[in-house]
């Protein structure tokens, strides 16, 4: 006999997203139906950010011991035991894991349903165990997975992607990654890190969608840690060779091969909706994922879709923010909340780190044309905590209109991450420059470089002749 449950709403998809619209919808008093079919936590806690930060940090760790002399300490070459590289990641896992347990969740008072689920009805899901949920709002945050490319060969040839390279425990000697997007580079330079050589492939550019300066910045610490970065280079076809792989590519026009001993696909990623019988609820979608709204309402009105499966920035923290929408929508009826992605952040945590939000250069040359804006610089070359630490390789750059309020920053550079929030509130707030060149900020710290950077906006008023003159005429008093 089939098990029916009564909902208010219904969440398919115990990924970052799904998981804090069940917690707050359910600690607010509503009735929440949790549907997950894998792990809890999703892509992110068990084959994405988590997973990927450990192994980066890992990599940071033997590259500290490999660059120690330049403090004056004798630096060595790290010996990587890859088992235990894999168990640290492992455990990092596993010391989250219980903040997104089912016993944690149905401690919060929801229903957890392990299974897989498909609409059988504008209301109502059914799950591969035959339990039936009816509810007034359902919330699909399925995510997405790696997308596998239909390269000749590829199907008979041994890989890694995401979800699968945290699980390895070998030695790998030469890495070959297909895609130079975020994922592509952060898992290259740490492999690399840990000793591996590493051949990037890239149809376009490596980190194509960041400013091209910044993004410069970080191509050229990974060059000059050894990493092959191939750009503008098609894949033909991809073969096993040995106990390796062979990878055939084209660039400019010339064919050439390349041989490794594994093979990474990080080419992009791919909404999960197969599974989930959409038409049977009257849900559109496309190939880069269901279509929503402004306030992330599919066309059932009854149902809403966030994070990966619809489509738009794919990172954790969209995902929660969109739960947040979600939450004002269905339980406090606020259904004029729209998404507003003009603050958002992100970050590629390469080292050095690369971090963005608003106007990109590029972005403000098309809306506020060549002569509509301004474009601050500072290097990591002038703070000073940064000469202490040898973290010189890095720059900020701002973008203001003529009005002198902010629109946009890029910084590549240390702990660009943390480094991006002042400029993510000012955005937010509608600030202009004047605010974040107005603050004290400690002194050293790399977070100067920010107060630099908003300071030169008035440089060229301050020390022009007309100053001069005031200062000079004053002085006379």
């Amino acid at each position: 006999m089939s098990e029916n449950f009564q909902a208010d709403i219904c969440v398919i998809g115990g990924g970052s997203g799904g998981l804090s619209v069940a917690a707050g919808a359910s600690q607010m008093g509503a009735r929440v139906v949790l549907i997950e079919r894998a792990e809890m936590g999703g892509d992110c806690l068990n084959t994405g950010c988590v997973p990927s930060k450990a192994l980066i940090a890992a990599g940071q760790a033997a590259h500290t011991i490999r660059s120690a002399g330049q403090f004056g300490i004798q630096a060595s070459v790290p010996e990587i035991d890859w088992a235990h590289v894999r168990d640290h990641v492992k455990g990092v896992i596993a010391s989250i894991a219980p903040m997104d347990s089912v016993e944690r969740f149905e401690g919060m008072g929801v229903t957890v349903l392990q299974a897989s689920a498909r609409f059988t009805g504008p209301r109502e899901v059914t799950t591969d165990k035959g339990q039936v949920v009816r509810a007034k709002y359902f919330v699909v945050a399925t995510g997405s997975r790696a997308l596998v490319p239909p390269v000749p060969g590829l199907s008979d040839t041994p890989y890694f992607t995401n979800e699968t390279v945290f699980d390895n425990a070998d030695p790998i000697g030469h890495l070959i990654v297909v895609g130079g997007g975020p994922i592509g580079v952060e898992l290259a330079q740490a492999h690399r890190r840990l000793g591996a050589a590493v051949t990037v492939v890239e149809m376009f550019d490596v980190l194509g969608r960041d400013d091209p300066e910044c993004a410069g910045i970080v191509k050229q610490r990974l060059r000059a840690e050894g990493l092959t970065l191939m750009e503008g280079t098609k894949v033909l076809s991809v073969a096993q060779a040995g106990s390796g792989v062979s990878v055939t590519v084209e660039q400019d026009g010339v064919r050439s091969e390349l041989t490794g001993t594994h093979l990474l696909i990080a080419a992009g990623r791919r909404p999960n909706v197969e599974d989930l019988d959409l038409s049977a609820a009257g849900i559109d979608h496309t190939p880069k994922g269901i279509t929503v709204d402004g306030g992330m309402r599919t066309t059932n009105k009854h149902v809403f879709a966030i994070g990966d499966v619809a489509g738009g920035l794919q990172f954790t923290h969209m995902a929660n923010y969109h739960a947040g929408l979600i939450i004002r929508q269905t339980l406090f009826k606020m259904f004029w909340a729209k998404a507003d992605q003009s603050a958002f952040p992100w970050v590629t945590y390469t080292d050095p780190e690369l971090a963005h939000v608003g106007m990109t250069e590029a972005q403000a040359v098309e809306t506020l044309g060549e002569g509509g804006f301004r474009l601050l610089r500072w290097s990591f070359a002038e703070n000073d905590r940064a000469q202490a630490e040898r973290t010189t390789h890095g720059l900020i750059k701002v973008v203001t209109d003529k009005k002198g309020r902010i629109k946009g920053a890029t910084i590549a550079g240390p702990h660009a991450g943390e480094l991006i929030m002042p400029w993510v509130q000012a955005i937010a707030g509608k600030q202009k420059i004047g605010t974040v060149a107005g603050l004290t900020f400690p002194y050293p710290t790399l977070s100067e470089v920010s107060k630099r950077a908003a300071g030169s906006y008035f440089t060229p008023a301050l020390f022009s002749e007309r100053t001069r003159k005031i200062v000079q005429f004053l002085l006379k008093f």
